[in-house]
């Protein structure tokens, strides 16, 4: 196993009465896409600035890089990179202009030519930053958050607001980081974000982390079934479907059928059934259980914007 680059035991964080991180423990480790996942509210924001050395927690132990990140703030901004969830710049500032600002307050940083082409900026190091769309902005701050050639990487919410042919571009991107030999750590209340990036996941919801693991695993240790869905143009009886027994539950609304079970067979079933029964039926797809399933068998809730 990699070395921990970040360890929180027991991280605390209040606001008056209201417990925003209540005794958080993990560990990242070296290299991996690690993400906080959530809903708005959860505490992904507050924990991750504890451990920016951004906020100061209230009681717990953070080492970050070796580094105590509320005594050791300023030499570990030097070693880390971050992207914050409200960043902003000055309408008429210009890419090259952000870059170049952002790297002269480091020591050390690397040439920006290169990074802007990497990050798909060449073309636009000229262009106001108001010119710029949604997902350009975006690696623009994933260019500010590099130009220091950080070993840890902090990414809070970088695909709110995006539409989605951006936001996966921008997956594509964070993945080539990593690869670089980068530790990422995501914050994110897109579950599918998390499923798709993180090597690891934690979830945390009130305040709490109440699972932890690969998104594989976690999948996998839950017991929701997979879905089968198809629309009939007939009018279908449901109990038609009751001797199949691959089938544990079954539902209509309107005319899209949606049926549960976790037996391997169950599509082979259904589709021999709806053929010999000569059903007019459209649309026949599967569907594996998501992360999103994970929280909500968890928590009981949909996961919240």
């Amino acid at each position: 196993m990699n070395k921990a680059v970040i360890q929180v035991k027991n991280l605390r964080k209040s606001y008056g009465k209201i417990k925003a991180v209540d005794d958080v423990s993990f560990e990242v480790y070296e290299q991996e896409i690690f993400g906080l996942v959530g809903p708005n509210g959860a505490g992904k924001t507050t924990a991750t600035k504890c451990i920016e050395g951004l906020r100061k927690p209230n009681s717990g132990n953070l080492t970050v890089l070796d580094l105590n990140p509320t005594s050791n703030g300023r030499a570990l901004r030097k070693m880390i990179g971050i992207q914050l969830q409200e960043s902003q710049l000055p309408a008429r500032i210009k890419v090259w202009e952000a870059v170049s600002l952002f790297s002269s307050f480091y020591n050390k940083n690397i040439e920006s030519e290169p990074l802007l082409k990497d990050l798909g900026l060449e073309e636009k190091k000229k262009s106001y930053f108001d010119k710029l769309s949604g997902g350009q902005k975006q690696r623009l701050f994933i260019a500010m958050a590099l130009i220091n050639d950080p070993e840890l990487i902090f990414l809070d919410e970088l695909t709110t607001g995006l539409d989605p042919q951006a936001r996966r571009t921008t997956w594509d991107l964070i993945s080539s980081v990593r690869n670089k030999g980068k530790t990422i750590f995501l914050t994110t209340h897109f579950m599918e974000e998390a499923e798709k990036l993180c090597d690891r996941v934690a979830i945390i919801d009130n305040g709490k982390i109440i699972a932890l693991d690969t998104p594989r695993n976690l999948i996998r240790n839950i017991s929701t079934e997979n879905r089968l869905m198809f629309s009939v143009t007939d009018n279908f009886e449901l109990k038609n479907l009751s001797n199949i027994k691959s089938i544990s539950k079954y539902e209509k609304s309107g005319n899209k059928i949606i049926l549960y079970g976790h037996d391997k067979r169950m599509v082979k079933d259904v589709v021999n059934f709806l053929v010999n029964q000569d059903v007019d039926f459209t649309d026949l797809q599967t569907e594996q259980p998501k992360l999103e399933d994970v929280f909500l068998a968890l928590t009981g809730k949909q996961i919240r914007n």
